[in-house]
């Protein structure tokens, strides 16, 4: 169950092999990007399941999609394994997370159709606070995967490895968070490093560096450095913990409060690439933002 002002949401991003494809994946109760959402909770206690949407981006020369079209009550349903949002949906079978997309792109309206398949290593029951009252969570659920990808729209077959986590929370995000960096990086022993860095410089900041093992160990480790990014094409500001200079590859979302991106740094004494996110919730949360939402966020009642 969901708290009426909270949300849940699934989160899953994947490389292919070779480097030429990418996707995120995001699945959502309670949306904390809706405007709709935002807007019911001024008026009372509020249903998150009425406010459900897969959010899915797909990055690749010359057939990159974004979609993220929200549904009311009537058009989802969930359970212990299946998660369904409109025409789409999600389901566990044993080890394998199995997401069916069947989504219309914004702003142009192109279609994306197929299958995105994670088989999972290890999973994971780890969840920690990400504030100090335990109101707003975090864990990984899969976090070093290999997913396998078949798409009718865009023509696409791929495998590669992929990441799957899980954020929840009792309130609205705004009420506990200014901003925050992430980043996953996939190590060569098979583990994955994750850096959390919730209200970055401030005393009421916190700083998650955890390392997941392939065989279920979860080991902390000392953060290097905190490297300051060039702000993107919105100005937002990020930064990157990292032993060496940062280098930006590849730019993969930039809107006025979250952007994306793929990194090249240096960890654990390693060169690693790692999928970066920055969050800028004040931006989020502002007025102008929330009425521009809407044409990136249709929404089906």
């Amino acid at each position: 169950m969901v708290p009426s002002g909270g949300y849940l949401w699934w989160y899953v991003d994947a490389l292919s092999d070779d480097g030429r494809f990418g996707l995120s994946i995001i699945a959502f109760v309670g949306s904390v990007f809706s405007p709709y959402y935002a807007w019911a909770r001024r008026r009372g206690p509020t249903d998150p399941d009425n406010f459900c949407a897969l959010n899915v981006a797909l990055y690749s020369a010359g057939a990159r999609r974004w979609s993220m079209t929200e549904r009311g009550a009537p058009h989802n349903r969930r359970d212990a394994t299946h998660f369904k949002i409109g025409p789409s949906q999600l389901e566990w079978h044993g080890d394998a997370l199995t997401i069916h997309i069947d989504e219309v792109g914004v702003p142009i309206p192109r279609r994306i159709r197929g299958t995105v398949k994670l088989r999972t290593h290890q999973l994971f029951k780890f969840s920690t606070a990400l504030d100090d009252a335990g109101r707003h969570r975090w864990g990984p659920i899969a976090p070093h995967a290999r997913v396998e990808v078949k798409l009718q729209h865009p023509e696409q077959r791929w495998s590669g490895h992929a990441y799957l986590d899980s954020n929840e929370g009792d309130e609205p995000l705004e009420r506990a968070f200014t901003e925050w960096d992430w980043s996953r990086s996939a190590m060569k022993d098979g583990s994955t490093a994750v850096l959390y860095d919730v209200e970055p410089g401030k005393a009421r900041g916190k700083l998650l560096a955890l390392r997941f093992g392939r065989h279920g160990s979860v080991q902390p480790f000392e953060a290097p450095p905190l490297q300051t990014l060039p702000r993107t094409a919105w100005r937002i500001e990020r930064r990157m913990r990292s032993d060496s200079r940062v280098r930006v590859t590849q730019q993969l979302e930039d809107t006025p409060f979250y952007q994306r991106a793929i990194l090249q740094s240096s960890l654990l004494g390693e060169s690693v690439s790692s999928f970066h996110e920055t969050l800028r919730v004040p931006r989020l949360v502002s007025p102008l933002v929330q009425a521009m939402l809407p044409w990136r966020m249709p929404r089906r009642g």
